[in-house]
């Protein structure tokens, strides 16, 4: 394991043996990687496959206002087509009560379904990519914090020395 760098000198001086190796060694890590800024969401665009790819765009599509306009009008043009224009006729590619529309429909929800559910797994290997770089920001700031702390008591401490000495020379 690699020791903690200068910003965690206050943990190393006043509690590093105190803390579980399992801690020292996420905080040792997560110092290693200071400077390092990770944003989630080129994270999430950087790592995604064709299929992953195609199941967001899917998603994003069949969840949207638009394709849900675009297919009622398509199920009522269905079934006017078939009813009104086409069924008086007798030739009616569907008639009522739509076996054909309802085999296509079935067939639609039966691959359309899955593929929404890939779309909403990589959206929760998004919010957990999300949670981990927030957790590391987190660990971030109290180490800094810490630091900071130790910093203003550091000066503190020379500042009432300071005082005492002057006091003394009057």
């Amino acid at each position: 394991m690699k020791e903690p760098n200068n910003i965690a000198k206050v943990i190393a001086e006043k509690k590093w043996n105190e803390l579980s190796r399992a801690h020292r060694e996420e905080i040792a890590k997560l110092l290693e990687h200071m400077d390092d800024v990770r944003d989630v969401n080129q994270e999430y665009v950087d790592h995604r496959t064709i299929g992953q790819l195609a199941a967001d765009g899917v998603a994003k599509v069949a969840g949207s206002w638009s394709f849900i306009i675009f297919f009622l009008s398509a199920l009522l043009l269905w079934a006017f087509l078939n009813t009104e224009i086409l069924g008086p006729r007798h030739e009616a590619f569907d008639p009522y009560p739509y076996v054909f529309l309802n085999l296509v429909l079935s067939m639609l929800a039966a691959v359309q379904a899955p593929i929404i559910m890939m779309s909403q797994n990589r959206q929760s290997a998004r919010d957990r990519l999300d949670a981990e770089i927030d957790h590391e920001v987190n660990v971030r700031a109290e180490v800094a914090i810490q630091n900071v702390d130790a910093r203003i008591s550091e000066l503190s401490q020379k500042l009432e020395e300071a005082t005492k000495l002057m006091v003394a020379k009057a």
